[in-house]
């Protein structure tokens, strides 16, 4: 048998080599290093036997799968901690997440997060020192049965198994073995740092109908310099709370009169206006249709699009004239109804409809946060209509649009290829899979990398997911593309083509922002509150440093009327409070600019300006500061900083 390593070259193993076999084959300090493989794509435990003609690469500390590795390890160790402190535990999911691990687990009691994690996590460092080997077995459904004999969830997730035609595997360590397709660290004493962070509460596979269970947080790093920067970073993050921003800078508000329902405040609303100018000049600049559809649509229509079969339980619904409405949780619909209004040529494709479409999810109350998940939210969505040889072409606009925006806020972003979800989807197999190979083929041929995230797909098509890194090093996703097959077909959409005939065209779905809740969410965070000059609700504020003094006052009042000439958000300061209580309220709002001026600024017509955040200050002609405030709104940088 032979292999195919990362650099395409070819190497030849005995017959049912394993993966550790190759690694040590290829030299014996990797097959030291090596956690497991990545074998045509997909992780790989070394024990298990490779296939013959793969493509084989090993896996290392190094390699950016090793974190989510040790991680999984992570949540087997827990749940073996758990099982000694708890033997009466049933255990569900304890999968790696973005930063850590969880696992799903049913207690007789309620869990002290002050009293039974410390006690958990001492059980796993003791777990560790012990250096117990992880070992993988190949199970037969029968054989499955009876190793979980007595834990419910691991049973009902054998049968699910057992029913795909999936095959089993579990993962041993000393006297703990869990259900998992793997794979693992070697043993547990290289799982070097653990941390337990909080528990919630879940319900067993996410549904409200089954038994409820207890949710536990954890971390792990291959250092304990890493846990340590990690922890150092959840601190960062906790002053950058969007929500403690949003209050502070009066941006947003939520009323126990709506959960999940987000009041704009005054700042919010200048934030919120100009991301709404700037997407519409945006739609403008790219030939888009602006168009706006009802918040209440009849059952027929939700209906004929499949949402009521497949997201019902999210909708909010009512009863007009005796007949069932909801409140719409998509767009695209009304879209369809906007398309039908008229005849069409296929000289007119692509169409471009965007919307900013205010939306309306039930969410549990549990998952609501802020301005991150809400229960109604405005999606900057757009429904291309196009010819199926239009595809390529208009992906390529798009992908143009999308890094451009996200550049503009320093927001570093990959591509996910989202493909058919397993069972909620519409439509024939053989459309899913020409539509994902299409999408494939755009991101390919412009040497676009991406990955596959299988399953995640919405059930009317596949979908590129925008997933970006903020400053406090969390990923986000956003911004989408989704490729619709279903939709065009269900309402009979057609264009007349060059022949004369009737066809059916397909659509893309897409959305930048993803939401205008969200992203001003994901933005306060990212920049802290210290937005962009061109967002910031306030600009400017003006402190004359004796309001009493006639000079200083007339002097700060031009300066003032001149920003309104300009349409610069500016306000002055003339309280009669001291100055430094001033200069530290501005800042504490992060206002872009603390202007200051005292008798030598009005009589020499200079300014003395401080940008938020920094600590030195710059005293220049007032003609000079204002050209650098118009250059700073107009070319919409994401950082401020002082002109060398």
């Amino acid at each position: 048998m032979y292999i195919v390593l990362p650099d395409h070259s070819k190497k030849q193993l005995p017959d049912r080599s394993t993966a550790l076999d190759a690694a040590k084959s290829i030299s014996l300090s990797l097959g030291k290093e090596a956690i497991c493989a990545k074998v045509n794509g997909n992780l790989f435990d070394l024990a298990e036997v490779l296939p013959d003609g793969c493509t084989f690469e090993v896996v290392t500390k190094k390699s950016p799968e090793a974190l989510s590795v040790l991680r999984h390890s992570a949540a087997h160790l827990l749940a073996q901690a758990v099982l000694h402190l708890f033997p009466e535990a049933q255990f569900a999911y304890g999968p790696s997440t973005e930063e850590g691990f969880f696992y799903d687990i049913k207690f007789s009691r309620p869990l002290s997060e002050s009293d039974d994690l410390p006690r958990i996590e001492a059980e796993m460092k003791r777990l560790i020192q012990e250096n117990i080997p992880i070992v993988r077995e190949d199970l037969t459904g029968e054989q499955a049965r009876q190793t979980f004999a007595g834990q419910k969830y691991k049973l009902i997730h054998i049968d699910e198994l057992a029913k795909d035609g999936k095959s089993l595997s579990a993962y041993r360590q000393g006297d703990f073995v869990d259900l998992c397709l793997g794979p693992h660290m070697r043993s547990t004493s290289q799982i070097k740092a653990v941390k337990l962070m909080s528990t919630s509460a879940c319900y067993f596979q996410g549904d409200k109908n089954n038994d409820s269970l207890t949710r536990i947080y954890g971390t792990a790093f291959f250092s304990q310099a890493d846990l340590d920067a990690y922890l150092q970073l959840l601190e960062e993050r906790k002053e950058s709370d969007h929500k403690k921003i949003g209050r502070d800078m009066g941006l947003f508000m939520i009323s126990d009169y709506g959960p999940g329902f987000p009041f704009w405040l005054p700042n919010g609303m200048i934030l919120r206006h100009q991301l709404e100018e700037f997407w519409w000049k945006l739609m403008m600049d790219n030939q888009y249709q602006v168009v706006r559809t009802p918040q209440m649509l009849s059952r027929e229509l939700w209906e004929t699009s499949g949402h009521w079969r497949e997201y019902k339980q999210n909708m909010y619904i009512t009863k007009i004239d005796g007949k069932p409405f909801a409140i719409k949780p998509m767009n695209c619909p009304g879209a369809m109804l906007v398309y039908q209004n008229s005849l069409h040529s296929y000289r007119e494709l692509p169409i471009r409809y965007a919307e900013l479409g205010l939306v309306h999810r039930h969410e549990a109350s549990g998952a609501l946060n802020g301005l991150f998940r809400v229960r109604c939210f405005t999606q900057d969505d757009a429904h291309v209509i196009l010819a199926f040889d239009q595809i390529g072409d208009e992906i390529r606009r798009l992908l143009k649009i999308f890094d451009y925006v996200y550049r503009l806020f320093e927001l570093d972003y990959h591509i996910e290829l989202s493909t058919r979800p397993l069972d909620k989807y519409v439509g024939k197999i053989s459309t899913w899979n020409k539509a994902e190979d299409e999408l494939k083929l755009c991101l390919e041929e412009n040497h676009i990398p991406y990955q596959i995230n299988p399953g995640d797909g919405a059930f009317y098509g596949p979908k590129l997911d925008f997933k970006f890194r903020d400053s406090l090093n969390r990923v986000w996703q956003c911004g989408t593309i989704q490729l619709d097959m279903q939709l065009p077909h269900r309402f009979h959409l057609t264009y007349i083509d060059k022949d004369g005939e009737k066809k059916e065209p397909v659509m893309l779905h897409r959305a930048i922002f993803g939401s205008i809740e969200r992203f001003v969410g994901i933005l306060t965070e990212n920049f802290k509150g210290s937005f962009p000059t061109w967002l910031a609700p306030e600009q400017v504020r003006i402190l004359p440093v004796a309001p009493e003094d006639a000079e200083q006052a007339a002097y700060a009042q031009e300066i003032q009327k001149l920003l309104q000439k300009d349409e610069v958000r500016s306000k002055v300061d003339d309280r009669n409070e001291k100055l430094s209580y001033r200069i530290h309220d501005s800042q504490t709002l992060k206002v872009s600019y603390t202007l200051v001026v005292g008798a030598k600024e009005a009589q020499s017509r200079l300014v003395t300006y401080r940008i938020h955040g920094a600590k030195d200050t710059r005293t220049v002609p007032l003609s000079e500061f204002l050209s650098l405030l118009r250059k700073d709104i107009r070319t919409k940088k994401a950082r401020r900083s002082y002109p060398n």
